[in-house]
């Protein structure tokens, strides 16, 4: 999923306002040394701020009206949800808070994944250690690589698996009969449908991975990029990959001269029908889309023959959380079997599932065998067959630099 969240002085004003519990969690040793049911009670009665990308209505009412829901009746926890539009401002306002030396942050979890958790777990400011006194952390394989590495970043107890998400493209089947299913026949189709085609500008998270799956391409395959950064080998597959884009700048909605700025707007533009082709990491946003009147029925979601980006996303909690307990409350329902089921609903979200159903209670396995797949929505087993690994940290960032500096300027 990401680099996620939204106005930065609006969430520093909300966060401000919060005031925080003190549930004894500042003394994380002691706090690790309790039993879960030690711990759920220091957690009661108290509060969790949790930052994440607010960008989409069905995943904020799932976690604040559900999740929050569940916290509030089971525990008497009040979820405070701060919308964000950049995953990097949460990382940058933890990062201020303990250079300042605050030991009871404004942030209690972030919805993460990639080069921002690789920033928090180098710079010491992810909380680790914690994730075994979780009792559903047993319905997780956390030794399926997908899961132990965050963009090549191992995971080592330092944040919690929340969902899985792959790359999808979509089409309006009325409209486009027979859209591009590999990168190099999408560079030809914009060319030869001149303003159907545009990408949301890098740093946004979506646009961003957009233009590595081009990188990819003229790479010769993810597998010529797995492993460390090679800047040779970036400065190689850089250059033809600015050249093409910006050739094909012309050909692109409003000839390139400006860019969408996030993949809300996007989406809109694919549903006005000012552009033929939408994409996502989360493909069950086009049968929620489908569902709540946005997009036609007739949208499709697919993937490319030669592969789309797949990775996991997660929830850290930040080493100077003022509410852990009230956090590790909140993960422990997110891995449960009966919200991963919920999530998985087609009309709530129709996001993968983290855990392994097979582990989970009669009811929960049952629920994920009767789970009926949206028709606007191309199917997981469909996808990953042509799953591509998320890069390296180094990679990702120098790729999304490199676009700002050669392509957008």
């Amino acid at each position: 999923m990401v680099r996620m969240m939204a106005g930065l002085g609006g969430a520093l004003i909300l966060a401000g306002g919060m005031a925080h519990a003190q549930d004894g969690t500042s003394d994380t040793e002691a706090l690790l040394g309790q039993s879960w049911d030690e711990i759920v009670e220091a957690a009661r009665g108290g509060e969790v701020n949790v930052f994440m990308w607010g960008g989409a209505d069905n995943i904020n009412a799932y976690v604040s009206d559900y999740i929050g829901g569940l916290l509030e009746e089971d525990y008497g926890i009040t979820l405070n949800r701060v919308p964000l539009t950049d995953t990097a401002e949460a990382v940058n306002i933890v990062l201020g808070e303990v250079e300042a030396g605050a030991k009871a942050g404004a942030v209690d979890m972030i919805w993460i994944n990639g080069e921002n958790f690789r920033t928090m777990k180098q710079g010491d400011l992810a909380w680790c250690g914690y994730v075994d006194k979780l009792p559903n952390a047993a319905l997780v394989n956390f030794d399926n690589p997908a899961i132990a590495n965050d963009f090549g970043t191992p995971v080592e107890g330092c944040e919690v698996p929340w969902s899985r998400v792959q790359f999808a493209f979509a089409h309006d089947t009325a409209r486009t009969d027979a859209p591009p299913r590999s990168i190099p026949e999408l560079l030809g189709w914009a060319e030869a449908n001149p303003g159907r085609f545009t990408y949301p500008a890098p740093p946004d998270f979506t646009g961003a991975a957009f233009v590595r799956h081009v990188f990819t391409h003229f790479a010769g395959g993810a597998d010529a990029l797995i492993g460390p950064f090679d800047q040779a080998r970036f400065d190689e597959v850089a250059a033809e990959t600015w050249q093409i884009l910006n050739d094909l700048e012309p050909s692109l909605w409003r000839e390139g001269a400006t860019y969408p700025t996030s993949i809300t707007q996007l989406q809109q533009m694919f549903a006005n029908q000012e552009v033929d082709l939408f994409f996502t990491y989360d493909p069950a946003e086009v049968g929620t889309a489908v569902v709540n009147g946005i997009f036609p029925e007739t949208a499709q979601s697919y993937g490319l023959t030669d592969g789309t980006l797949a990775n996991t996303n997660y929830m850290v909690i930040p080493v100077n959380a003022a509410n852990k307990a009230a956090a590790m409350v909140t993960q422990n329902l997110l891995l449960s079997g009966e919200a991963q089921l919920e999530k998985a609903q087609p009309d709530v979200w129709g996001a993968a599932t983290v855990i392994e159903p097979d582990r989970a209670s009669q009811e929960v396995q049952a629920g994920f065998a009767a789970l009926e797949r949206h028709p606007s929505v191309v199917s997981i087993e469909e996808l990953g067959q042509a799953a591509l690994p998320e890069l390296q940290a180094d990679w990702t960032s120098a790729i999304e630099d490199g676009w700002i500096a050669n392509v957008g300027n």
